[in-house]
């Protein structure tokens, strides 16, 4: 995609019109500085919180949901995550092709190169390759302008040389960033997307508590999260997307919903 200009959103212009009002507050009123601190200090709580949850809006442009045109079409999304995986991978893909199913599998730039044709394959199916980052860090919503742009910019060259299709859509890992993060998306022209339906897969063992977390919330619109990548097992040591994915599409088959790919949404 092209690059965009970057468009602050509201709180953030207001938090750059706060923090000039109360640097020309201690200039005036010196006395003052506690409170003034204070309240900086307040807004940078606000921001950080805003940051480390996910579905929040108030950072910047977030896809938590499909837009109205694609609801009206019973469509949805299967997002999975930190893979490829070169054991889950190959059966999910399986499974989807078995419910004319379409996914968008968000990838991590290193397990990517390591596994450069499970990456074709997925794109040959039909699905969707965005990035999740090129190492997928855990410190990742702390970094700034500079690390992220590495990050980003790694991972789009990495995906786009093995598939032939530079990404358009980005998620954090975890879904945690910061305000700093915005800027570097806009210069890169991906569009931020979380989730609105997630069943713990990475945490949960039993996969039909998973598929019933997803159930309840599962509607036209949704973008569920699942994982091909640090998937949660089954006391068998089966990964839990395996037995959670066959399910899941069948009920939303039942329902007359529609699994797509991110871009087919955004048509």
């Amino acid at each position: 995609m092209l690059s965009q200009v970057w468009k602050p959103s509201l709180l953030i212009r207001f938090s750059m019109l706060f923090h000039l009002g109360a640097a020309i507050g201690v200039l005036i009123r010196p006395d003052a500085w506690v409170w003034l601190l204070t309240a900086v200090v307040f807004n940078h709580v606000v921001l950080t919180l805003l940051g480390l949850w996910p579905r929040s809006h108030g950072l910047g442009p977030n896809w938590s949901r499909f837009p109205a045109a694609a609801r009206s079409r019973g469509e949805l999304a299967l997002t999975i995550d930190d893979g490829p995986d070169p054991e889950v991978t190959p059966q999910v893909l399986d499974i989807l092709d078995h419910h004319s199913a379409k996914a968008t599998f968000f990838c991590v730039g290193d397990k990517a190169a390591a596994y450069p044709e499970l990456l074709r394959e997925i794109v040959r199916r039909g699905h969707a390759v965005e990035n999740h980052t090129q190492r997928h860090a855990h410190s990742f919503a702390f970094w700034g302008i500079a690390g992220f742009a590495t990050e980003l910019c790694a991972a789009q060259r990495t995906l786009a040389e093995i598939t032939g299709v530079p990404p358009r859509f980005f998620r954090a890992p975890a879904g945690m960033r910061n305000p700093l993060l915005e800027p570097v998306l806009a210069r890169l022209g991906l569009r931020l997307v979380s989730w609105s339906v997630r069943g713990y897969d990475t945490r949960t063992s039993d996969a039909a508590k998973v598929l019933r977390r997803i159930e309840r919330r599962l509607r036209p619109g949704a973008i569920v999260l699942l994982h091909d990548g640090n998937a949660a097992r089954t006391p068998e040591g089966v990964p839990v997307i395996l037995e959670v994915l066959p399910k899941l599409l069948a009920r939303a088959s039942r329902a007359g919903l529609r699994p797509v790919t991110l871009s087919k949404a955004a048509v």
